[in-house]
């Protein structure tokens, strides 16, 4: 199975240094000068990284094969991969395990598709894609995130009020 250790972002500067969003939790051991990786869409690459550098918590790469500002725009979005086996720990899952599974509520109605998880310093971000078009973002934490079930394809989410569009606060019998 491919894993994606992270997702190629904007171009930065004239000479093909590229941001890169970190899907892996050893980015220090993953990202080194000299590493070759894998791409998808495999037409990209492989990618071979030249050069590493953080700055402000963000990661910047160069490739031997991206050395203009145009190749690096042309490469946004292009995700770097390696072979991986599936976990064996308990309430750990993969990002490919989460996109696709439908987002319900614990009473069963429907909020709308995974489409992300986002790897935020605080903690992970899910992204749920609701039917009419508006991305909901909802912290990964036990509280809103209930329960995952890769087999039955949901994640059921109790998000506080306002993470989702078109929410009307609950009545309180309070006029104003």
């Amino acid at each position: 199975m491919k894993l994606t250790v992270a997702r190629i972002g904007r171009a930065h500067g004239l000479k093909g240094e590229v941001t890169v969003e970190v899907r892996t939790d050893i980015p220090e051991d993953r990202l080194l000068p000299g590493e070759e990786y894998e791409t998808e869409p495999a037409s990209a690459g492989p990618l071979t990284i030249a050069g590493v550098r953080t700055q402000a918590g963000r990661w910047y790469l160069r490739f031997d094969q991206i050395a203009s500002r145009e190749a690096a725009e042309a490469a946004r979005g292009v995700e770097l991969v390696i072979d991986g086996d599936e976990s064996d720990e308990e309430d750990a899952w993969y990002v490919h395990e989460l996109v696709g599974l439908a987002a319900v509520r614990s009473s069963g109605e429907a909020i709308g598709e995974v489409i992300d998880l986002l790897s935020m310093p605080a903690q992970d971000i899910l992204v749920v894609k609701e039917p009419n078009g508006h991305r909901a973002m909802i912290p990964f934490v036990e509280d809103f995130v209930v329960e995952v079930d890769v087999e039955a394809g949901t994640v059921v989410v109790e998000p506080p009020y306002g993470l989702l569009s078109g929410e009307e606060p609950e009545a309180t019998g309070e006029t104003r």
